[in-house]
């Protein structure tokens, strides 16, 4: 993809100069090494957090089995057996969504900082370019399965509840040191979430422009801006898209845009959809009708109800009934 971006011009991108992305092959460069190697030993572990979670088969089974027969010690045991393993799997999502805020704070702080505009950082700054972008498809992809897994909150609210059972009966309990109540509560907002990840980022952003007031929020929203741009106008240009070496960057590209729009839509004053956002929305929803449906459905769901402005009145009536 290495002279993929080079002609973009002004108008392709709506804003910036031109440059490219390599989202295949960015390797960093001397100034970026020390984020670029924090961020790394965070996002190595992204994949195996995917395997576990899309292995997660729940103890529904074991459950029903308990709730049915409430007198029967052995399916008490057995159940509480199947769920202890399981909890301990969902608190290490949890705290891997921990770390993965403290990698995109760090990502954003070097993206965003002066005295280069965010278009400049994204061009100077590839390799983290490329790690922020694969922040956004992991979020989305943990998502997306999450969203189509309910035994995971069933499974933590039975432990839950059978934890409180056991501490007014006073009965030991082995499962407990690994998940305190303070812990457990959190984990239970995390859970709640229809998509948790996102709403780690869309938080872990909003709380770093809150922290940053000597960096204007343009810095950050333009930043996402001119990543959803890039995006786009790799996945609509057909000479560009034909130049990809692996078929898996057009659906990394079309994860990474969807993300980045949500984020935008979360952390700018008025959100993606206004007139006014500096993301060509009616562009970007296109490219994601121009796919195959079935590939994109989950994409499109999180712009219709993952977003904060999709509803508001300054979102136009095209734009509203593309997302129906």
């Amino acid at each position: 993809m290495g002279n993929l971006l080079k002609v973009l011009t002004c108008t392709d991108l709506e804003q910036g100069p031109n440059f490219f992305l390599d989202f295949e092959n960015a390797q960093p460069t001397e100034s970026e090494k020390e984020i670029y190697n924090q961020v790394n030993v965070v996002l190595k572990d992204a994949e195996g957090i995917l395997e576990d979670l899309q292995s997660y088969r729940g103890a529904g089974h074991e459950i029903r089995e308990a709730i049915q027969h409430p007198a029967d010690e052995k399916l008490q045991e057995k159940a509480w057996g199947a769920v202890v393993p399981l909890v301990g799997k969902l608190k290490k999502f949890y705290e891997f969504s921990q770390r993965l805020e403290t990698a995109l704070r760090g990502l954003l702080g070097a993206l965003t900082s002066t005295p280069y505009s965010p278009t400049q950082h994204l061009e100077r700054e590839q390799a983290l370019a490329k790690q922020f972008a694969e922040i956004l498809h992991f979020t989305l992809r943990f998502d997306e399965l999450k969203m189509t897994n309910p035994a995971i909150q069933n499974d933590f609210s039975y432990y839950r509840r059978t934890l409180s059972r056991m501490r007014i009966n006073n009965v030991p309990a082995e499962g407990e040191n690994e998940v305190n109540n303070e812990l457990a509560n959190r984990m239970s907002l995390f859970y709640a979430e229809a998509t948790p990840m996102l709403k780690t980022l869309s938080d872990a952003t909003t709380k770093f422009v809150s922290e940053n007031k000597n960096l204007p929020i343009e810095n950050t929203t333009d930043c996402l801006s001119t990543m959803a741009s890039v995006c786009r106008v790799m996945l609509e240009t057909p000479e560009y898209r034909s130049r990809f070496t692996n078929e898996e960057t057009v659906s990394f590209c079309l994860r990474v845009m969807v993300g980045v729009i949500i984020l935008y839509d979360h952390v700018h004053p008025v959100g993606a959809f206004a007139k006014t956002s500096k993301i060509d929305m009616k562009g970007c929803i296109k490219v994601l009708k121009d796919q195959p449906p079935n590939s994109v459905e989950g994409l499109l769901n999180a712009l219709r109800y993952t977003t904060k402005h999709l509803n508001d009145e300054t979102t136009s009536k095209q734009i509203r009934s593309m997302l129906q």
